[in-house]
């Protein structure tokens, strides 16, 4: 099973600029998580923070009980093993045929001898659709090829944690979909945690079991997928919609004045872009046919299913309708019932388990979205977010 992964109160800077402060998740073993938002807001930033190569100015990133943040080189470096990484542009080695590339963390960090590492890469570039093209060089395949290459080598040291940068970059949507469903196919088979950053909505709304959204400086709301792909929130419902139509502007936010002069234009029939409004949730892709199960959406049902009541009631709705008639009775839920809140403080935590632990913010940690045009320490700020 793959590791958890706990942030609390992760902040940073680069000089006087802020690029994201106090983001606190928790990436659930074995599972599927997808960090959204608008370009520029630091996702691949986010990225390169929690495996040590950028140093954050505060906060804890706690990997199998070390902190990231504040070990020393030599722990860092073996933590380091347990994390797969495929950056956004496979990031291969131009000289070496695809054999040599996948083989390299395997002959840089093990003793292993030349036939057990040749046994291990054709297992990862099978796995990965490449049988075969082991001899050729980067230069020599398409974009797609190169993606599933630098998938296959961050596979080749059997990582408990892959985390992926923007994996749609620069493929189209065929492409895109075909190694979302690569992702599923190895969290199958391998029940590593995933961690995927990107602005792709299809990938979003289809591939994760968890979902998150960075957005002006703030990690807005993380958990089970429903709770973003249901929510009312303005810049929520813009980004997964895709349209100018709400606070998300080309610098990534709007003063008030843009958007009341955006309002009016859009009142007068100005066409806001995007798709027409997407409702409900679309059904989670699935592993090929063939692959086991994958163990962490079982997790995942089991753990969605103990705070559920504690989620909106259209992601109720949601989550209870992608059960099985068999799974509905099994956890005591119907459609069109809503789980009642208990009567107790939103702000006391329900378990002796942390609610941030279970994939889900503690609502005092939710963020709160600054006022258009910016906001000062200690503003008020509007509703916090389920």
């Amino acid at each position: 099973m793959g590791a958890e992964v706990v942030v609390e109160g992760l902040t940073k800077s680069f000089g006087r600029q802020t690029i994201w402060r106090d983001v606190t998740l928790t990436l659930p073993p074995g599972e599927v998580s997808v960090l959204l938002g608008p370009s520029g807001t630091g996702k691949s930033v986010f990225l390169k923070s929690m495996i040590g190569l950028l140093k954050p100015d505060r906060g804890k990133c706690v990997v199998n009980g070390v902190d990231i943040v504040r070990c020393g080189e030599r722990k860092l470096y073996e933590i380091r093993k347990l994390f797969g990484v495929l950056f956004q542009d496979g990031a291969l080695f131009g000289s070496m045929n695809l054999y040599d590339n996948v083989a390299f963390p395997l002959r840089e960090h093990t003793k292993k001898s030349e036939t057990e590492i040749r046994r291990i890469v054709l297992e990862k570039l099978e796995m990965t659709g490449l049988a075969g093209a082991e001899k050729k060089l980067p230069g020599e395949i398409s974009g797609g090829m190169r993606k599933r290459a630098g998938l296959a080598r961050a596979l080749v040291l059997d990582p408990e944690i892959i985390l992926v940068d923007e994996p749609d970059s620069g493929l189209d949507p065929v492409r895109t979909t075909y190694i979302s469903q690569l992702f599923l196919d190895v969290n199958a088979q391998s029940d590593a945690t995933f961690l995927i950053v990107t602005h792709n909505i299809n990938l979003a709304r289809t591939v994760p079991d968890n979902l998150g959204m960075l957005f002006r400086k703030e990690l807005v709301m993380f958990g089970p997928r429903e709770v973003l792909l249901t929510s009312e929130e303005p810049a929520v419902k813009q980004f997964l919609n895709g349209r100018m139509d709400g606070p998300i502007g080309m610098s990534e936010e709007k003063d008030s004045a843009t958007m009341a002069a955006e309002r009016a234009m859009f009142d007068a029939g100005h066409h806001a872009g995007g798709v027409e409004e997407v409702v409900g949730i679309p059904p989670q892709m699935q592993p090929a046919p063939g692959l086991p199960v994958r163990q962490g959406a079982i997790r995942r049902k089991d753990r969605v299913m103990q705070i559920l009541h504690t989620l909106p009631s259209a992601a109720q709705e949601g989550i209870i309708e992608s059960l099985t008639p068999e799974e509905q009775a099994h956890y005591g839920v119907h459609p069109h019932h809503r789980v009642e809140t208990p009567s107790w403080d939103r702000t006391v935590e329900m378990t002796s388990v942390p609610r941030h632990h279970q994939g889900e913010l503690p609502a005092e940690q939710v963020a709160r979205l600054p006022r258009p045009g910016g906001h000062r320490r200690g503003d008020p700020g509007p509703e916090q977010l389920p």
